[in-house]
């Protein structure tokens, strides 16, 4: 295992904004049981912290939501030696005081995906994590001071619904999510999050507002054109908020988690297969999750 690292993914909008300002980058290529990552890792000094970026869609924006190669992503960082782990991602709100432009520290989960791996373990057996409490809460504690920084309005919490996607809601979908007591719409955190868990990282999201859901009826007088133009200068606008965020929050010299927090020791009770059932060579690949 290397040297921990502060892993940082970016989504639509921050990836191309935050991977300018790491200083002296080095690209990494990995290989992991799982295929190739969605793209290069790139190691270098971000504030006071030495980092490892991953750019999520890939060069180019390369790949939709549900083909995001999230296990080779995850089991990727953890190889380098990524511990704690800070992800963002471009979201519509759910709520009309939850406004675009605004930044949310989510802090739950409802998971409607249905098209991707969401587990390491298939091949291991039977591991089960707790997930009740989705975001560490040490990371998000941090994440907020250092809002108090930055000059825009940025949620506390909020449950984000993640969705198959690639196609938006319709307006009845949306307004059940709101009905289930969601707050923001996206179709990239999981299985993410649920992945930086059984692989034993810190993990906190940085949910970037870019519109209103359908559930809330555009200006009709307003061309498709100007909507998307305003979506994109939300997005724009959303972005430099989440980049001084992190920067505010990487401006310190101390740990942002540690090995004490309970994140780093999800899989300590999560393993149930018997171990003399464990094929050796499934143990042996999985060996950075367990470290």
């Amino acid at each position: 295992m290397q040297t921990p690292l502060l892993g940082i993914i970016g989504g639509t909008g921050l990836g191309d904004a935050l991977a300018r300002r790491i200083q002296n980058p080095e690209q990494k290529t990995v290989e992991t049981p799982f295929g190739a990552p969605s793209d290069a890792i790139w190691v270098g000094t971000l504030g006071r912290h030495r980092v490892a970026f991953l750019n999520r869609h890939g060069k180019g924006h390369r790949f939709n939501p549900s083909r995001v190669p999230y296990a080779a992503n995850l089991f990727a960082l953890k190889s380098l030696g990524v511990t704690t782990l800070i992800a963002s991602g471009a979201v519509g709100s759910l709520r009309e005081t939850i406004e675009p432009g605004h930044l949310v520290l989510a802090d739950q989960f409802i998971d409607k995906t249905f098209r991707r791996q969401n587990t390491f373990f298939d091949d291991l057996g039977a591991v089960h994590v707790e997930f009740a409490e989705p975001m560490c809460a040490r990371l998000r504690e941090r994440l907020m001071l250092a809002a108090e920084k930055v000059e825009t309005v940025t949620h506390a919490d909020g449950t984000y619904i993640c969705m198959e996607g690639p196609q938006f809601s319709t307006q009845a979908e949306s307004r059940m999510h709101r009905a289930w007591g969601g707050d923001l719409i996206g179709m990239t955190a999981l299985p993410e999050a649920k992945l930086a868990r059984e692989a034993q990282m810190c993990y906190a999201l940085v949910a970037l507002v870019s519109d209103y859901d359908c559930w809330r009826e555009h200006d009709p007088a307003a061309s498709k054109q100007s909507l998307l133009q305003e979506i994109i200068g939300n997005l724009n606008q959303t972005t430099q908020n989440a980049v001084a965020l992190i920067e505010k929050t990487l401006d310190s010299d101390g740990a942002l988690c540690d090995e004490h927090c309970a994140c780093r020791k999800s899989l300590e009770l999560a393993v149930w297969t018997a171990p003399e059932t464990i094929p050796l060579a499934s143990r042996a690949r999985l060996t950075p999750l367990f470290h």
